[in-house]
């Protein structure tokens, strides 16, 4: 899907995503990935949800979000509780949701100005 509304001037927007991508800006990334208004984490190490480990949400967390919208590829699925303890505990809010909702509601919440971080697998 591309997202066509100019958003963000001088932030990280997501411009368009789909199956294999996701365009941020002018850059095109086919691994997982974290994005926030000013800062784009490549090759974020999970690259199935099936992956997903605590400590891969360190590197989000350390990016200092209000919140975090974890998208889980091409199907909503919730990751086990346990991996949330971290994001609890920093009183950090955390939603989930399947990879293309993220990278809109990421969009949204980055024109508000809210601390937002979007940590996204890859649609296949």
């Amino acid at each position: 899907m591309k997202i066509q509304r100019e958003l963000g001037a001088g932030q990280n927007v997501i411009r368009s995503y789909g199956r294999v991508q996701i365009i941020v800006n002018q850059d095109t990334f086919t691994t997982s990935l974290i994005v926030t208004p000013e800062h784009i984490v490549r090759d974020w190490r999970p690259r199935a949800f099936a992956e997903l480990t605590a400590e891969d949400f360190d590197a989000v967390v350390a990016l200092g979000p209000e919140v975090i919208l974890l998208g889980t590829g091409a199907h909503l699925r919730f990751p086990d509780p346990s991996l949330m303890r971290t994001l609890v505990a920093a009183n950090i809010g955390f939603e989930v949701m399947d990879t293309g909702a993220a990278c809109r509601t990421y969009n949204v919440l980055m024109t508000e100005g809210r601390r937002v971080a979007a940590a996204l697998l890859p649609i296949e």
